[in-house]
Formats: C-alpha cells, structure tokens, sequence
C-alpha cells in the first residue's frame, strides 16, 4: 500500500504533471500533422488510394512530424508520443504504471483535440480513419500493426539508449525514419497507424470505429515485445535518470 502511494504522488508531482502536457503537445502536434497530410493528399490527388504518391507523401508527413515531436519532448518526457511507447516503458519498469495511465490520458486526449481542431478549422473536412484492406483478417491486420510497432519501438529504444553517446542526438530522426518507412510498408493494408492514440482520435471524430482493436492489441504486443527483447535478449537493462526514459 506505501509503495502504491509513494507511486500515485511521484505521478502528480510538478515534474510529472510538465510531463503529461509535453506529451499531449507532442501527440497534438503530430496527429494534426499525419491528419492533415492524409487529408491534404486525398484533396490534391483524385484517386489518392491509388495514387503511390499520395502514399509516399502521407509517410513523409509522418516521418517529420513524428522526428520533431519526440525532439520537443524528449529531455521532458521521454517523448513517447504513442501509447504504445508507453506501454513498453512500463513493462519494462522504466515509468510506474499510474504515470503510464496518465501519459496515455494526455495522449489520447491530444489526439482527439487535434482531430476535432482540424475538422473544425477545414470546414467540416471528412477525418480519414485506418481501416484494412476487405482481403484481410483482423488477426492478419493486428499482426502486421503489431510487426510495424515493434519496428518502430525497438528503434525507440535503441535510439533513445544513453549508451549511444553522441549518436544519440539523432535519435528523434532514426525514429521518424523509421515510422515513414513503416508506413509505405504497411499503409495500403492497415493504414500504417503503429499508434493506438492516433487511431483512436480519428476514429472517434471520423465516427468510424470499425476494427479499431485491430489498432490496440498489435501495437500493444509489438510494444510490449520489443521492450522485452531489448532490455532482457539483446541488451542489459539500464534505467536511466529522468522521467520516461
């Protein structure tokens, strides 16, 4: 009970509070951003869903938007910007669990703000939400989420790992790359989310909740597994100082 309490006064303390808003600017700036993007190229371009460039833009979109969001929030809150994220972190006992609650309060909140901000601010402009493709299963799908999020956090945690040294200044841009890459992987089939938050703004706004555990159990797993292999299989846990890193 002392250790439980303890924990519920370390999540509200001033630090952690300069946390959860870091996080919700971080998600907000960078679900608007890959919102925006899947907006924008289905206005430009007639066919977008055929279209590869439209494809090729949406993940660049993604790639930048997400390097400068973990940029900005990295030395506040680990720059998370994805549940997911932190769902590894807590399993891997790098942030407590009522503080992981909170990261994904800020987080899901974020996302549907920017969701809602969008729609608003383009007249009404229809949300796209993800969705897979009518060929595959929701088990195909939530393997395939869940394959991109491993990438994806794996590369997280490699990136963000204090043993890189200098190299770990361009961590934010490895992980960006990374998340564009993964998104002309998986676009056409899943809609390369890798992030439950983004997924569940859209979804609530965009008033299209279908498959939308598809977006939650693989990420999740993906998460969950990378930060096992990585901490336990391929390198020695190291907690570092620092709230969410």
């Amino acid at each position: 009970m002392a250790s439980l309490t303890s924990r519920l006064e370390h999540a509200i303390k001033p630090d952690a509070l300069r946390a959860y808003l870091a996080e919700f600017i971080s998600t907000f700036l960078f679900v608007f951003t890959a919102v925006g993007s899947a907006v924008a190229s289905k206005k430009m371009m007639p066919d977008a869903t055929t279209d590869p460039s439209a494809l090729v833009a949406v993940a660049v979109a993604n790639a930048f938007a997400l390097s400068v969001a973990v940029y900005i929030a990295a030395n506040v809150s680990g720059g998370h910007v994805n549940p997911a994220v932190t769902f590894g972190m807590a399993v891997g006992g790098h942030i407590s669990v009522p503080m992981a609650i909170f990261y994904w309060i800020s987080q899901l909140l974020a996302s549907v703000m920017a969701c809602l901000l969008f729609k608003v601010t383009t007249v009404s402009q229809h949300i796209p939400t993800h969705g897979i493709q009518q060929e595959m299963t929701g088990f195909g799908a939530s393997v395939l989420e869940g394959l991109m999020t491993f990438n994806l956090v794996y590369t997280f945690y490699a990136a963000r790992d204090p043993r890189r040294g200098p190299l770990g200044a361009i961590g934010p841009l490895v992980i960006g790359l990374v998340s564009g890459a993964n998104v002309l992987a998986s676009g056409p089939f899943t809609g390369g989310s890798m992030n439950p938050a983004y997924s569940f703004g859209s979804a609530l706004i965009g008033g299209r909740f279908k498959n939308q555990a598809v977006y939650w159990i693989g990420p999740l797993i993906g998460a969950g597994l990378a930060r096992v292999v990585y901490d336990n299989v391929v390198f020695a846990v190291q907690i570092a100082d620092g709230i969410g890193v």
